[in-house]
């Protein structure tokens, strides 16, 4: 659901004033930005080589699609059935891995084309996904980060992020970057740099004055959500954005 300015600005005042804002906060250094499918609620964000591949949600509107570049032409596609609330992305080996949120299915997709090859079980509701030391690691709106076996599917390890000693919930999209985490906390304009395995919060990126000006000019956009790394670069967008901008890595 989207936002109002009200509770946006409600939220980022909580965050200020140190409820899970002990973390320092900085601005992120956007650099350019390219189109992004206004019509699509992001819910997870990758790159596979050069490619980029979005997965989305809502139900009737699920799907996988895989960009030539960011902002360029859709080289393939795959849609869930209507009955599902498509979430979190992430490629390991010849497989796409893609949640569902209230289901607790995962299903799996070959890698190159997108076709639905089989399901698994998951534990909780899904949210965002990513890979980490051989597993995929999971979020499902809470502080908590489930590692799941490959193979098995299986929980093998359950991480908590804190800052300053208190949880850190509705951790949405993730991506691993240089061996860091980085997580979207849903409803905020706020992006957690999280250190594994301890799971403390190091900084956050605060895209509040971007979110701002997305919701002003354009009413239909929703909250902050998608996060992809190219190697060099941060590739940021939001539920039904106009756009993806690209953002350098903070030191």
């Amino acid at each position: 659901m989207r936002y109002s300015a009200v509770l946006f600005s409600a939220l980022v005042a909580v965050l200020v004033s140190g409820v899970f804002a002990q973390a320092p906060r900085v601005q992120p250094e956007i650099l350019d930005s390219v189109a992004h499918d206004p019509a699509h609620f992001t819910q997870g964000l990758f790159f596979d080589g050069k490619q980029l591949v979005e997965s989305t949600g809502l139900y009737g509107k699920s799907g996988i699609y895989r960009y030539a570049t960011p902002g360029g032409a859709v080289l393939d596609s795959s849609r869930l059935e209507e009955r599902y609330f498509g979430e979190g992305s992430v490629a390991v080996g010849n497989d796409v891995f893609y949640l569902t949120w209230k289901s607790k299915k995962a299903f799996i997709f070959s890698r190159k084309p997108f076709a639905k090859k089989g399901a698994f079980r998951i534990p909780t509701e899904g949210w965002g996904l990513t890979y980490w030391r051989d597993a995929l690691l999971m979020s499902n709106g809470s502080a908590e980060l489930l590692q799941i076996a490959l193979g098995a599917f299986n929980v093998v390890g359950i991480f908590t992020v804190t800052d300053g000693g208190k949880p850190v919930e509705r951790l949405n999209e993730l991506e691993v970057v240089d061996g860091k985490l980085y997580a979207n906390i849903w409803q905020t304009p706020l992006i957690a740099v999280i250190d594994l395995p301890s799971g403390k919060v190091l900084k956050y990126l605060d895209f509040s004055q971007k979110a701002k000006g997305i919701e002003a000019k354009y009413p239909n956009a929703d909250v902050l959500n998608g996060i992809a790394y190219d190697g060099k670069f941060l590739w940021i967008t939001g539920k039904n954005w106009p756009w993806i901008y690209k953002v350098a890595v903070p030191k």
